[in-house]
């Protein structure tokens, strides 16, 4: 093999985790795979892999040489597809905000795969602050404000949110009509997993906004347990209204304060600043926000939204 050969048999085997699996696909034998990469580590003169029986994990060294071997063959790729004409293909590796990505993400991806079948999706589902670069991430999907960084931050949507609970919690604590009336009531509280404070409720009204702190009986850092807690009617919560339209449509959950919403939040696909941005990465971008935009029109479109 020469170079760029072993350069992606060996990006393949840390994809894929396993040497006979990485043999699958490239469709060589297995022992030839071993080989190579023997020859590969005695050459860098490091460790590359980690073996055990279950699973193959790249060391640190390995984790370094497989980004410098990804960026390479990106790069070659790109070239070549440039004069070529040939579809984008490839990995894409995305982190994003999971209830998004079931909601605007995933219906739509049959489509995307039957426009570019030459592409895989490794989907990685997290709410913590993701460093893109050290963790070789092509780009991720991000819900609220962000944070300053040399990120790159395309913004796809601005999703309306609302105050809501059930109404059997109204029932017990009563339907607060405005924000002074939230003495007495409980929220689910939604734990930051970086710094592990409870956002409080946020009001607005047009022209300021104001931050509320409510006791909360249960807090979470996840969004599906979140919605889960405000269904049981635990307690008082602040959701995009796309998370609980039907249940709105069913009256299992009641908007309160509809004077003083929440300030709307903005939805953001995010990626590493570089002079030229990978054909694949660049139609997933494209693609993704024309899913956010069809989608957000649909549902303003559709009776009672």
């Amino acid at each position: 093999m020469d170079r760029l050969d072993v350069m992606r048999l060996f990006t393949r085997i840390v994809e894929r985790r396993s040497f006979t699996v990485a043999a699958q696909d490239l469709e060589v034998p297995r022992s030839t795979v071993t080989t190579v990469i023997k020859e590969l580590e005695s050459r860098l003169g490091v460790r590359l892999l980690q073996r055990t029986t279950r699973v193959v994990k790249p060391t640190l060294d390995g984790e370094a040489y497989y980004r410098r071997c990804v960026a390479i063959l990106d790069d070659i790729e790109d070239a070549e597809g440039a004069f070529s004409g040939a579809l984008p293909k490839g990995l894409l590796r995305i982190e994003v905000q999971g209830t998004l990505a079931r909601h605007f993400i995933l219906p739509g991806l049959p489509e995307f795969f039957a426009k570019y079948p030459d592409i895989e999706l490794a989907m990685s589902e997290s709410d913590r602050w993701v460093d893109l670069v050290q963790e070789g991430v092509d780009c991720a999907l991000r819900y609220g404000r962000l944070r300053d960084s040399d990120l790159v931050a395309r913004q796809v949507a601005v999703l309306e949110r609302l105050t809501c609970a059930t109404p059997a919690y109204l029932e017990r604590y009563g339907t607060p009509s405005g924000i002074d009336d939230l003495e007495g009531h409980r929220v689910v509280g939604l734990r930051s997993l970086t710094t592990g404070s409870i956002t409080p409720l946020e009001f607005g009204d047009g022209t300021e906004e104001r931050t509320v702190t409510v006791p909360a009986t249960l807090s979470v850092t996840g969004t599906e347990s979140y919605l889960a807690g405000i269904r049981l009617g635990i307690g008082l919560a602040q959701v995009p209204r796309f998370h609980v339209e039907e249940d709105l449509r069913r009256g299992t959950l009641v908007q309160v304060i509809k004077d003083h919403p929440p300030p709307s939040v903005p939805v953001s696909l995010i990626y590493p600043r570089s002079r030229q941005l990978s054909p694949r990465v660049r139609v997933f971008l494209d693609w993704a926000a024309s899913e956010f935009a069809r989608k957000n029109a649909a549902r303003k479109a559709a009776p009672d939204a």
